[in-house]
């Protein structure tokens, strides 16, 4: 018998998102959206689907996901976001795997998506962010405010088979991530003591594009490649002139 399987979904104003992520989701023992008090309808549609939805203040996104696995019912999570899609084949994985588990918490592949075409290249696949199958009695994330990362006490395997990712449905939402996350960067930069001057502003974004176009070869993804390395540029910029504009309010 595999172990049982708390999945758990952090989300803000994610209504439209959590009715295409839910169905795919269900295959889970115990499914719970982990909401920070938002306006729009996401309490309607976890109701329509019949998970549990929770309202949790943010602190910082490694904060809210320790958090979330303090409400969990299973030992054995599947973290999955709104942007993200499992699928049967992922679904039979866990299970497979969760008969006879081997490591303490599995990196699972996202195959990215980018105004609705998977993105294989620029570094986007398989893109293995942090584990996303995992032991919540042997990994914590650390309580960074964006990007956070984790610990892990026992070794980590990985998945063969990916959720799909949708992140970037439009340029619309392209950039508002990216205003977003820019300021939660520049935020967590700042508090670090990191400081932006000429060479993070003019340069950083630079390597930033040629890192993803050149050496994790977007140029082969064509018009949607270009397109992801110059934004990645973008967001690196931003990022900076973001703790620039910190560092400088400061001084004043």
């Amino acid at each position: 018998m595999p172990e049982p399987v708390s999945l758990y979904i952090i989300a803000y104003q994610e209504a439209a998102n959590l009715r295409e992520v839910l169905p795919t989701v269900l295959w889970a023992d115990e499914v719970v959206v982990v909401d920070s008090f938002s306006t729009d309808d996401t309490a309607a549609v976890c109701a329509q689907f019949g998970v549990r939805h929770v309202n949790v203040k943010f602190e910082g996104f490694g904060k809210l996901r320790n958090d979330a696995l303090a409400l969990l019912k299973h030992n054995w999570v599947v973290s999955i976001d709104t942007d993200e899609r499992s699928t049967p084949e992922f679904a039979d994985e866990v299970r497979r795997t969760l008969a006879a588990p081997r490591h303490a918490a599995y990196f699972v592949p996202r195959l990215n998506h980018f105004l609705g075409r998977p993105v294989r290249r620029c570094g986007l696949y398989p893109d293995y962010r942090q584990p996303q199958v995992f032991d919540r009695r042997k990994l914590k994330y650390r309580e960074d405010l964006v990007h956070e990362s984790f610990d892990c006490e026992g070794p980590v395997g990985y998945f063969q088979n990916p959720v799909l990712q949708h992140p970037w449905p439009s340029l619309a939402v392209v950039l508002a991530k990216t205003d977003r996350y820019t300021t939660l960067m520049a935020k967590r930069y700042f508090e670090a003591g990191r400081r932006a001057g000429f060479r993070q502003l003019a340069l950083n974004p630079l390597g930033a594009f040629l890192k993803k176009y050149l050496a994790q070869q977007g140029f082969r993804e064509g018009v949607v490649g270009f397109m992801v390395c110059a934004l990645h540029a973008y967001y690196t910029f931003l990022k900076y002139a973001k703790l620039w504009e910190l560092q400088n309010k400061s001084t004043l």
